[in-house]
Protein backbone atom coordinates (compact mmCIF):
# COMPACT_ATOMS: atom_id res chain seq x y z
CA UNK A 1 0.00 0.00 0.00
CA UNK A 2 1.30 3.53 -0.73
CA UNK A 3 2.73 5.02 2.45
CA UNK A 4 1.87 8.29 4.13
CA UNK A 5 4.08 11.34 4.54
CA UNK A 6 3.43 14.79 5.93
CA UNK A 7 3.12 16.52 2.55
CA UNK A 8 -0.45 15.69 1.58
CA UNK A 9 -2.23 18.25 -0.56
CA UNK A 10 -4.91 20.36 1.12
CA UNK A 11 -8.44 20.76 -0.13
CA UNK A 12 -10.24 17.42 0.37
CA UNK A 13 -10.95 15.06 3.26
CA UNK A 14 -11.76 11.39 2.83
CA UNK A 15 -13.53 8.89 5.05
CA UNK A 16 -14.62 5.32 5.24
CA UNK A 17 -18.42 5.23 5.19
CA UNK A 18 -20.04 2.82 7.67
CA UNK A 19 -23.74 2.70 8.45
CA UNK A 20 -24.35 5.99 6.67
CA UNK A 21 -21.70 7.87 8.66
CA UNK A 22 -18.20 9.04 7.79
CA UNK A 23 -15.42 7.49 9.85
CA UNK A 24 -11.74 8.37 10.02
CA UNK A 25 -8.91 6.13 11.21
CA UNK A 26 -5.63 6.36 13.06
CA UNK A 27 -3.70 4.88 10.15
CA UNK A 28 -3.67 6.79 6.86
CA UNK A 29 -1.87 6.53 3.57
CA UNK A 30 -1.44 8.71 0.49
CA UNK A 31 -1.45 8.12 -3.24
CA UNK A 32 1.00 9.66 -5.71
CA UNK A 33 -0.22 11.77 -8.64
CA UNK A 34 0.99 9.82 -11.71
CA UNK A 35 1.63 13.05 -13.66
CA UNK A 36 3.66 14.92 -11.05
CA UNK A 37 4.79 12.22 -8.57
CA UNK A 38 3.50 14.48 -5.79
CA UNK A 39 1.72 13.05 -2.78
CA UNK A 40 -2.02 13.57 -2.73
CA UNK A 41 -4.38 13.47 0.27
CA UNK A 42 -4.48 11.43 3.45
CA UNK A 43 -6.94 8.57 3.25
CA UNK A 44 -7.97 6.44 6.24
CA UNK A 45 -7.17 2.73 6.35
CA UNK A 46 -10.05 0.62 7.65
CA UNK A 47 -9.49 -1.67 10.63
CA UNK A 48 -10.91 -5.12 11.34
CA UNK A 49 -13.45 -3.44 13.63
CA UNK A 50 -14.46 -1.09 10.82
CA UNK A 51 -15.11 -4.14 8.67
CA UNK A 52 -17.15 -5.86 11.38
CA UNK A 53 -19.19 -2.69 11.91
CA UNK A 54 -19.79 -2.31 8.16
CA UNK A 55 -20.93 -5.91 7.80
CA UNK A 56 -23.25 -5.54 10.79
CA UNK A 57 -24.69 -2.32 9.33
CA UNK A 58 -25.15 -4.04 5.99
CA UNK A 59 -26.90 -7.06 7.50
CA UNK A 60 -29.21 -4.75 9.47
CA UNK A 61 -30.05 -2.70 6.39
CA UNK A 62 -30.57 -5.87 4.34
CA UNK A 63 -33.53 -6.91 6.48
CA UNK A 64 -35.60 -4.11 4.98
CA UNK A 65 -33.78 -3.42 1.69
CA UNK A 66 -34.25 -7.02 0.52
CA UNK A 67 -38.03 -6.40 0.62
CA UNK A 68 -37.78 -3.40 -1.70
CA UNK A 69 -39.67 -3.52 -4.98
CA UNK A 70 -38.20 -2.95 -8.40
CA UNK A 71 -39.82 0.49 -8.29
CA UNK A 72 -38.05 1.26 -4.99
CA UNK A 73 -34.74 0.15 -6.44
CA UNK A 74 -35.29 2.14 -9.60
CA UNK A 75 -35.86 5.29 -7.56
CA UNK A 76 -32.70 4.68 -5.54
CA UNK A 77 -30.55 3.99 -8.60
CA UNK A 78 -31.74 7.17 -10.30
CA UNK A 79 -31.09 9.14 -7.12
CA UNK A 80 -27.51 7.85 -6.94
CA UNK A 81 -27.05 8.66 -10.62
CA UNK A 82 -28.23 12.24 -10.13
CA UNK A 83 -26.14 12.65 -7.00
CA UNK A 84 -23.05 11.63 -8.97
CA UNK A 85 -23.84 14.04 -11.80
CA UNK A 86 -24.52 16.86 -9.34
CA UNK A 87 -20.96 16.38 -8.06
CA UNK A 88 -19.28 15.70 -11.41
CA UNK A 89 -16.82 18.60 -11.15
CA UNK A 90 -15.46 17.60 -7.75
CA UNK A 91 -15.35 13.91 -8.60
CA UNK A 92 -13.59 14.60 -11.92
CA UNK A 93 -10.99 16.78 -10.19
CA UNK A 94 -10.18 14.02 -7.72
CA UNK A 95 -10.21 11.29 -10.36
CA UNK A 96 -7.79 13.05 -12.69
CA UNK A 97 -5.32 13.54 -9.85
CA UNK A 98 -5.29 9.93 -8.64
CA UNK A 99 -5.33 8.22 -12.05
CA UNK A 100 -3.30 10.64 -14.21
CA UNK A 101 -6.15 10.95 -16.70
CA UNK A 102 -6.89 14.16 -18.51
CA UNK A 103 -9.79 16.30 -17.35
CA UNK A 104 -11.78 15.11 -20.36
CA UNK A 105 -11.24 11.42 -19.59
CA UNK A 106 -11.97 11.91 -15.89
CA UNK A 107 -15.24 13.69 -16.60
CA UNK A 108 -16.27 11.03 -19.12
CA UNK A 109 -15.57 8.33 -16.54
CA UNK A 110 -17.77 10.02 -13.94
CA UNK A 111 -20.58 10.43 -16.46
CA UNK A 112 -20.30 6.83 -17.68
CA UNK A 113 -20.26 5.58 -14.09
CA UNK A 114 -23.46 7.51 -13.44
CA UNK A 115 -24.97 6.02 -16.57
CA UNK A 116 -24.68 2.48 -15.19
CA UNK A 117 -27.09 3.43 -12.41
CA UNK A 118 -29.48 4.81 -15.02
CA UNK A 119 -29.18 1.67 -17.13
CA UNK A 120 -30.02 -0.68 -14.28
CA UNK A 121 -32.89 1.52 -13.18
CA UNK A 122 -34.75 0.24 -16.25
CA UNK A 123 -33.13 -3.17 -16.77
CA UNK A 124 -34.22 -5.32 -13.85
CA UNK A 125 -35.16 -8.93 -13.23
CA UNK A 126 -38.82 -9.88 -13.17
CA UNK A 127 -40.53 -13.06 -12.00
CA UNK A 128 -40.90 -15.47 -14.92
CA UNK A 129 -43.25 -18.38 -15.47
CA UNK A 130 -40.96 -21.18 -16.61
CA UNK A 131 -43.52 -23.92 -17.00
CA UNK A 132 -47.24 -24.45 -16.56
CA UNK A 133 -49.66 -27.30 -17.25
CA UNK A 134 -52.81 -28.64 -15.70
CA UNK A 135 -50.97 -29.89 -12.60
CA UNK A 136 -48.27 -27.31 -11.77
CA UNK A 137 -47.06 -23.77 -12.30
CA UNK A 138 -43.33 -23.05 -11.91
CA UNK A 139 -42.15 -19.48 -11.32
CA UNK A 140 -38.54 -18.30 -11.26
CA UNK A 141 -37.95 -15.43 -8.88
CA UNK A 142 -34.71 -13.78 -7.87
CA UNK A 143 -33.57 -13.37 -4.27
CA UNK A 144 -30.63 -11.16 -3.23
CA UNK A 145 -27.57 -12.70 -1.59
CA UNK A 146 -27.17 -10.29 1.32
CA UNK A 147 -24.04 -8.20 1.86
CA UNK A 148 -21.80 -8.16 -1.21
CA UNK A 149 -18.13 -7.19 -1.07
CA UNK A 150 -17.06 -5.47 -4.28
CA UNK A 151 -13.32 -5.14 -4.86
CA UNK A 152 -12.46 -2.82 -7.73
CA UNK A 153 -9.25 -2.06 -9.69
CA UNK A 154 -7.30 1.13 -10.27
CA UNK A 155 -7.47 1.63 -14.05
CA UNK A 156 -11.13 2.77 -14.27
CA UNK A 157 -11.92 2.95 -10.57
CA UNK A 158 -15.27 4.70 -10.74
CA UNK A 159 -16.78 2.95 -13.77
CA UNK A 160 -15.77 -0.53 -12.65
CA UNK A 161 -17.04 0.14 -9.13
CA UNK A 162 -20.31 1.55 -10.46
CA UNK A 163 -21.04 -1.65 -12.41
CA UNK A 164 -20.77 -3.67 -9.20
CA UNK A 165 -22.60 -1.20 -6.95
CA UNK A 166 -25.50 -0.66 -9.36
CA UNK A 167 -25.86 -4.41 -9.98
CA UNK A 168 -25.90 -5.12 -6.24
CA UNK A 169 -28.47 -2.42 -5.47
CA UNK A 170 -30.68 -3.33 -8.44
CA UNK A 171 -31.02 -6.88 -7.10
CA UNK A 172 -31.78 -5.89 -3.49
CA UNK A 173 -28.35 -6.48 -1.96
CA UNK A 174 -26.31 -4.26 0.29
CA UNK A 175 -22.77 -3.55 -0.88
CA UNK A 176 -19.39 -2.73 0.64
CA UNK A 177 -16.98 -1.40 -1.96
CA UNK A 178 -13.23 -1.69 -1.44
CA UNK A 179 -11.30 0.45 -3.92
CA UNK A 180 -7.75 -0.24 -4.97
CA UNK A 181 -5.30 1.42 -2.55
CA UNK A 182 -3.79 3.09 -5.65
CA UNK A 183 -7.08 4.89 -6.42
CA UNK A 184 -9.22 5.17 -3.28
CA UNK A 185 -10.27 8.80 -3.40
CA UNK A 186 -13.02 9.13 -6.00
CA UNK A 187 -14.95 6.07 -4.87
CA UNK A 188 -14.79 7.14 -1.24
CA UNK A 189 -16.02 10.62 -2.08
CA UNK A 190 -18.80 9.28 -4.33
CA UNK A 191 -20.00 6.97 -1.55
CA UNK A 192 -19.87 9.82 0.96
CA UNK A 193 -21.99 12.01 -1.34
CA UNK A 194 -24.46 9.17 -1.95
CA UNK A 195 -25.34 8.84 1.74
CA UNK A 196 -27.77 11.71 1.27
CA UNK A 197 -29.95 9.48 -0.94
CA UNK A 198 -29.38 5.87 0.24
CA UNK A 199 -30.54 4.18 3.47
CA UNK A 200 -27.74 3.69 6.06
CA UNK A 201 -25.81 0.48 5.53
CA UNK A 202 -27.02 -0.18 1.98
CA UNK A 203 -23.95 1.30 0.25
CA UNK A 204 -20.69 1.55 2.21
CA UNK A 205 -16.98 1.98 1.45
CA UNK A 206 -13.84 0.74 3.20
CA UNK A 207 -10.31 1.61 2.12
CA UNK A 208 -7.38 -0.70 2.61
CA UNK A 209 -4.85 -2.95 0.99
CA UNK A 210 -4.40 -6.70 0.64
CA UNK A 211 -5.03 -7.30 4.36
CA UNK A 212 -8.49 -5.78 4.14
CA UNK A 213 -9.20 -7.71 0.96
CA UNK A 214 -8.24 -10.93 2.71
CA UNK A 215 -10.55 -10.13 5.62
CA UNK A 216 -13.44 -9.37 3.27
CA UNK A 217 -13.10 -12.71 1.49
CA UNK A 218 -13.05 -14.62 4.79
CA UNK A 219 -15.74 -12.70 6.70
CA UNK A 220 -18.72 -14.97 7.47
CA UNK A 221 -21.20 -12.09 7.20
CA UNK A 222 -20.40 -11.47 3.52
CA UNK A 223 -22.26 -13.67 1.05
CA UNK A 224 -20.69 -12.77 -2.30
CA UNK A 225 -17.41 -11.38 -3.63
CA UNK A 226 -17.30 -9.41 -6.88
CA UNK A 227 -13.69 -8.83 -7.89
CA UNK A 228 -11.92 -7.28 -10.86
CA UNK A 229 -8.14 -7.67 -10.93
CA UNK A 230 -5.29 -10.10 -11.49
CA UNK A 231 -5.57 -13.84 -11.97
CA UNK A 232 -3.32 -14.66 -9.01
CA UNK A 233 -5.44 -12.59 -6.62
CA UNK A 234 -8.59 -14.11 -8.13
CA UNK A 235 -7.30 -17.59 -7.32
CA UNK A 236 -6.65 -16.51 -3.74
CA UNK A 237 -10.16 -15.08 -3.43
CA UNK A 238 -11.73 -18.29 -4.73
CA UNK A 239 -9.68 -20.28 -2.25
CA UNK A 240 -10.78 -18.07 0.66
CA UNK A 241 -14.41 -17.97 -0.47
CA UNK A 242 -14.58 -21.77 -0.49
CA UNK A 243 -14.21 -21.80 3.31
CA UNK A 244 -17.68 -20.29 3.73
CA UNK A 245 -19.04 -21.21 0.28
CA UNK A 246 -19.31 -17.58 -0.74
CA UNK A 247 -20.42 -16.93 -4.29
CA UNK A 248 -17.70 -15.32 -6.41
CA UNK A 249 -17.59 -13.22 -9.56
CA UNK A 250 -14.02 -12.90 -10.83
CA UNK A 251 -13.16 -10.68 -13.81
CA UNK A 252 -9.47 -11.36 -14.27
CA UNK A 253 -6.62 -10.46 -16.57
CA UNK A 254 -6.71 -10.81 -20.35
CA UNK A 255 -3.99 -10.93 -22.99
CA UNK A 256 -6.24 -9.94 -25.89
CA UNK A 257 -5.33 -10.84 -29.46
CA UNK A 258 -6.34 -8.68 -32.43
CA UNK A 259 -6.40 -10.53 -35.76
CA UNK A 260 -6.11 -8.32 -38.86
CA UNK A 261 -6.97 -10.06 -42.13
CA UNK A 262 -5.42 -9.28 -45.51
CA UNK A 263 -8.60 -7.73 -46.97
CA UNK A 264 -8.98 -4.80 -44.56
CA UNK A 265 -8.95 -1.12 -45.43
CA UNK A 266 -5.76 -0.06 -43.65
CA UNK A 267 -6.73 3.61 -43.51
CA UNK A 268 -9.79 2.60 -41.52
CA UNK A 269 -8.36 -0.21 -39.42
CA UNK A 270 -4.96 1.10 -38.30
CA UNK A 271 -6.46 3.98 -36.25
CA UNK A 272 -8.90 1.56 -34.60
CA UNK A 273 -6.12 -0.84 -33.66
CA UNK A 274 -3.96 1.99 -32.33
CA UNK A 275 -6.85 3.13 -30.16
CA UNK A 276 -7.39 -0.40 -28.93
CA UNK A 277 -3.73 -0.58 -27.90
CA UNK A 278 -3.12 2.90 -26.51
CA UNK A 279 -6.32 4.26 -24.97
CA UNK A 280 -5.38 5.16 -21.37
CA UNK A 281 -1.84 4.00 -22.23
CA UNK A 282 -3.04 0.43 -22.73
CA UNK A 283 -4.28 0.20 -19.13
CA UNK A 284 -7.55 -1.43 -20.13
CA UNK A 285 -8.47 -5.00 -19.23
CA UNK A 286 -9.51 -5.71 -22.83
CA UNK A 287 -6.93 -3.55 -24.60
CA UNK A 288 -5.45 -5.05 -27.76
CA UNK A 289 -2.28 -6.59 -26.37
CA UNK A 290 -1.09 -8.85 -29.23
CA UNK A 291 -1.56 -7.66 -32.81
CA UNK A 292 -1.53 -10.38 -35.49
CA UNK A 293 -1.34 -8.84 -38.98
CA UNK A 294 -1.54 -10.89 -42.15
CA UNK A 295 1.92 -11.17 -43.64
CA UNK A 296 0.86 -9.74 -47.03
CA UNK A 297 -0.01 -6.36 -45.45
CA UNK A 298 2.39 -6.44 -42.50
CA UNK A 299 4.95 -3.91 -43.76
CA UNK A 300 2.33 -1.35 -44.81
CA UNK A 301 0.43 -1.83 -41.55
CA UNK A 302 3.63 -1.28 -39.55
CA UNK A 303 4.53 1.95 -41.35
CA UNK A 304 1.02 3.32 -40.93
CA UNK A 305 0.93 2.32 -37.25
CA UNK A 306 4.23 4.11 -36.62
CA UNK A 307 2.61 7.29 -37.97
CA UNK A 308 -0.66 6.74 -36.12
CA UNK A 309 0.92 6.40 -32.68
CA UNK A 310 2.30 9.93 -33.02
CA UNK A 311 -1.25 11.07 -32.26
CA UNK A 312 -0.75 9.53 -28.81
CA UNK A 313 2.12 11.81 -27.91
CA UNK A 314 2.68 12.65 -24.26
CA UNK A 315 0.50 15.60 -23.23
CA UNK A 316 1.62 16.82 -19.83
CA UNK A 317 -1.17 19.39 -19.48
CA UNK A 318 -4.08 17.52 -17.80
CA UNK A 319 -6.55 20.06 -19.15
CA UNK A 320 -5.74 19.14 -22.75
CA UNK A 321 -8.36 16.75 -24.22
CA UNK A 322 -6.04 13.73 -24.40
CA UNK A 323 -6.89 10.01 -24.20
CA UNK A 324 -3.27 8.95 -23.63
CA UNK A 325 -2.16 8.90 -19.99
CA UNK A 326 0.84 8.18 -17.82
CA UNK A 327 1.00 4.79 -16.18
CA UNK A 328 -1.29 5.03 -13.18
CA UNK A 329 1.20 3.95 -10.51
CA UNK A 330 4.88 3.23 -9.97
CA UNK A 331 4.32 -0.52 -9.74
CA UNK A 332 2.80 -0.73 -13.20
CA UNK A 333 5.36 1.72 -14.60
CA UNK A 334 8.26 -0.38 -13.32
CA UNK A 335 6.67 -3.54 -14.70
CA UNK A 336 6.24 -2.05 -18.17
CA UNK A 337 9.75 -0.61 -18.19
CA UNK A 338 10.97 -4.07 -17.24
CA UNK A 339 9.22 -5.49 -20.31
CA UNK A 340 10.93 -2.92 -22.54
CA UNK A 341 14.30 -3.68 -20.96
CA UNK A 342 13.69 -7.39 -21.56
CA UNK A 343 13.06 -6.61 -25.24
CA UNK A 344 16.30 -4.63 -25.44
CA UNK A 345 18.28 -7.33 -23.65
CA UNK A 346 17.04 -9.92 -26.13
CA UNK A 347 17.64 -7.63 -29.15
CA UNK A 348 14.02 -7.61 -30.24
CA UNK A 349 13.25 -5.12 -33.00
CA UNK A 350 11.90 -1.98 -31.27
CA UNK A 351 10.79 0.14 -34.23
CA UNK A 352 9.18 3.01 -32.29
CA UNK A 353 9.46 4.31 -28.73
CA UNK A 354 11.31 2.34 -26.09
CA UNK A 355 13.33 5.26 -24.80
CA UNK A 356 13.60 6.31 -21.15
CA UNK A 357 11.96 9.68 -20.49
CA UNK A 358 14.24 10.80 -17.67
CA UNK A 359 13.57 14.47 -18.43
CA UNK A 360 9.87 14.22 -17.51
CA UNK A 361 8.07 14.01 -14.20
CA UNK A 362 5.46 11.33 -13.92
CA UNK A 363 5.12 7.70 -14.94
CA UNK A 364 5.18 8.26 -18.70
CA UNK A 365 6.11 5.64 -21.28
CA UNK A 366 6.02 6.68 -24.93
CA UNK A 367 4.00 4.46 -27.29
CA UNK A 368 6.31 1.61 -28.26
CA UNK A 369 6.14 -0.93 -31.10
CA UNK A 370 8.11 -4.17 -31.13
CA UNK A 371 8.16 -5.90 -34.53
CA UNK A 372 7.85 -9.68 -34.59
CA UNK A 373 9.04 -10.60 -31.10
CA UNK A 374 9.12 -14.36 -30.41
CA UNK A 375 5.81 -15.96 -29.48
CA UNK A 376 7.30 -17.13 -26.16
CA UNK A 377 8.73 -13.70 -25.25
CA UNK A 378 7.48 -12.09 -22.05
CA UNK A 379 5.91 -9.27 -24.09
CA UNK A 380 3.73 -11.69 -26.06
CA UNK A 381 3.11 -14.42 -23.49
CA UNK A 382 2.09 -12.08 -20.65
CA UNK A 383 -0.28 -9.12 -20.43
CA UNK A 384 1.79 -5.92 -20.55
CA UNK A 385 -0.96 -3.50 -19.41
CA UNK A 386 0.90 -0.58 -20.91
CA UNK A 387 1.69 1.18 -24.21
CA UNK A 388 4.02 -1.52 -25.59
CA UNK A 389 2.67 -3.15 -28.76
CA UNK A 390 3.93 -6.51 -30.05
CA UNK A 391 3.22 -6.62 -33.78
CA UNK A 392 3.25 -10.17 -35.15
CA UNK A 393 2.49 -11.68 -38.56
CA UNK A 394 0.45 -14.65 -39.76
CA UNK A 395 -0.44 -16.45 -42.98
CA UNK A 396 -2.58 -19.45 -41.95
CA UNK A 397 -5.97 -18.86 -40.32
CA UNK A 398 -5.94 -21.99 -38.17
CA UNK A 399 -2.44 -21.14 -36.96
CA UNK A 400 -3.26 -17.59 -35.90
CA UNK A 401 -6.36 -18.79 -34.05
CA UNK A 402 -4.25 -21.34 -32.17
CA UNK A 403 -1.65 -18.68 -31.33
CA UNK A 404 -4.39 -16.35 -30.11
CA UNK A 405 -5.91 -18.90 -27.72
CA UNK A 406 -3.52 -18.66 -24.79
CA UNK A 407 -4.77 -19.76 -21.37
CA UNK A 408 -4.39 -16.19 -20.09
CA UNK A 409 -6.21 -14.70 -23.09
CA UNK A 410 -9.80 -15.57 -22.26
CA UNK A 411 -11.26 -12.11 -21.66
CA UNK A 412 -11.50 -10.48 -25.09
CA UNK A 413 -10.29 -10.50 -28.68
CA UNK A 414 -10.94 -8.64 -31.92
CA UNK A 415 -11.14 -9.57 -35.59
CA UNK A 416 -10.84 -7.17 -38.53
CA UNK A 417 -12.16 -8.13 -41.97
CA UNK A 418 -14.98 -6.82 -44.17
CA UNK A 419 -16.04 -10.45 -44.73
CA UNK A 420 -18.50 -10.82 -41.83
CA UNK A 421 -19.04 -14.51 -42.45
CA UNK A 422 -15.31 -15.07 -42.11
CA UNK A 423 -15.12 -12.73 -39.11
CA UNK A 424 -17.79 -14.66 -37.22
CA UNK A 425 -16.23 -17.99 -38.14
CA UNK A 426 -12.93 -16.84 -36.62
CA UNK A 427 -14.66 -15.25 -33.62
CA UNK A 428 -16.45 -18.46 -32.69
CA UNK A 429 -13.11 -20.28 -32.56
CA UNK A 430 -11.52 -17.72 -30.23
CA UNK A 431 -11.64 -18.80 -26.59
CA UNK A 432 -12.61 -15.38 -25.26
CA UNK A 433 -15.59 -14.10 -23.35
CA UNK A 434 -16.15 -11.27 -25.83
CA UNK A 435 -15.00 -10.86 -29.42
CA UNK A 436 -15.28 -7.50 -31.17
CA UNK A 437 -15.55 -7.43 -34.97
CA UNK A 438 -14.19 -4.44 -36.90
CA UNK A 439 -13.90 -2.34 -33.74
CA UNK A 440 -11.49 -1.97 -30.88
CA UNK A 441 -12.35 -3.62 -27.60
CA UNK A 442 -14.80 -1.60 -25.49
CA UNK A 443 -17.17 -3.36 -23.09
CA UNK A 444 -20.80 -2.32 -23.64
CA UNK A 445 -23.14 -1.80 -20.71
CA UNK A 446 -25.81 -4.00 -22.35
CA UNK A 447 -23.48 -6.90 -23.19
CA UNK A 448 -22.67 -9.79 -20.85
CA UNK A 449 -19.00 -9.48 -19.93
CA UNK A 450 -17.15 -12.54 -18.68
CA UNK A 451 -13.81 -14.27 -19.03
CA UNK A 452 -12.95 -17.82 -20.01
CA UNK A 453 -10.07 -19.99 -18.77
CA UNK A 454 -7.68 -17.96 -16.56
CA UNK A 455 -9.61 -14.75 -17.26
CA UNK A 456 -12.43 -15.30 -14.85
CA UNK A 457 -15.41 -16.99 -13.25
CA UNK A 458 -18.91 -15.65 -13.85
CA UNK A 459 -19.62 -12.26 -15.37
CA UNK A 460 -21.55 -9.01 -15.18
CA UNK A 461 -23.16 -6.26 -17.26
CA UNK A 462 -26.27 -6.52 -19.37
CA UNK A 463 -29.47 -8.02 -17.99
CA UNK A 464 -27.76 -11.40 -17.69
CA UNK A 465 -25.18 -9.79 -15.41
CA UNK A 466 -27.83 -9.23 -12.73
CA UNK A 467 -28.15 -13.00 -12.34
CA UNK A 468 -24.61 -12.99 -10.92
CA UNK A 469 -25.85 -10.91 -7.99
CA UNK A 470 -28.79 -13.05 -6.83
CA UNK A 471 -30.14 -16.54 -6.32
CA UNK A 472 -32.71 -17.82 -8.77
CA UNK A 473 -35.46 -19.38 -6.65
CA UNK A 474 -37.92 -21.85 -8.13
CA UNK A 475 -41.48 -21.59 -6.77
CA UNK A 476 -43.59 -24.58 -7.75
CA UNK A 477 -47.33 -24.31 -7.23
CA UNK A 478 -49.73 -27.24 -7.35
CA UNK A 479 -52.89 -26.61 -9.32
Amino acid sequence: MPSATNSAQPGFQFFNVIGGKSRSAEEVHQVVDPRTEENLWDVPVATAKDLDDAVEAGLTAFKSWRKSTNADRRDLLLAVRQNMLDNVDELSTILMKETGKSRLMAQVEVERAAFHFEYYADVQLEDEVQFEDADIKIIATHAPYGVIAAISPWNFPLILSAVKIASALATGNCVIIKPSPFTPYTIMKACEFAQSVVPPGVYQVLNGGADLGEQLTLHPGISHISFTGTTNVGKRIMQNASKTLKKVLLELAGNDAAIICEDVDLAEVVPKVAGGCLFHAGQVCVASKRIYVHDSIYDRFLEMLKEEIKKYAITEDPMAPAVFSPLSNKVNYDRCMGIIEDCKKNNYNIVAGGETLSDKKGFWIAPTIVSKPPEDSFLVAEEQFGPVIPLLSWTDEADVIARSNLDNAGLGASVYTPDLTRAQRIAKQLESGTVWINMSERPHHAGWFAGQKLSGVGGEMGKQGLLSYCHTQSIQIAK
